[in-house]
């Protein structure tokens, strides 16, 4: 459905850093680019941050959240220690086990350095 998303980044450098660490736990590459930008390419999508180009401070969405998919829960605790760790900051409820009617999973919740809401989930078996 979706060829790339990006969020605002109010200091580059600071969230190239918590990027490469959390989704570097996730088996991903660091972030390529510089200056105002750095993309993180897979073959099903591309992830970016950048500096607004319309010289605007960068806002996070209220409401808005960008989920990563991690292979296992190991991997979600990973990305979530890496996230914290890199300048991130927790929120929700702790990582974990969750329940839906349709399927169970384990998901962390964090904020980014320019406090964008994100998370990383794996499926489980119910």
């Amino acid at each position: 459905m979706f060829t790339h998303i990006f969020l605002g980044a109010k200091d580059i450098e600071a969230s190239r850093k918590f990027y490469d660490a959390a989704l570097g736990a996730l088996g991903h590459a660091a972030g390529a680019g510089g200056g105002t930008r750095y993309v993180y390419r897979t073959p099903t999508g591309t992830f970016g941050i950048n500096t607004p180009i319309n010289g605007e401070p960068a806002t996070f969405g209220n409401g808005s959240t960008l989920g990563f998919a991690a292979k296992s829960p190991a991997e979600v605790d990973a990305f979530h220690a890496a996230g914290v760790a890199n300048g991130g900051v927790t929120c929700e409820d702790p990582p974990g086990p969750r329940t839906n009617p349709a399927f169970s999973y384990y998901i962390a919740y964090l904020r980014d350095p320019a406090g964008n809401k994100i998370c990383a989930m794996c499926r489980t078996a119910a």
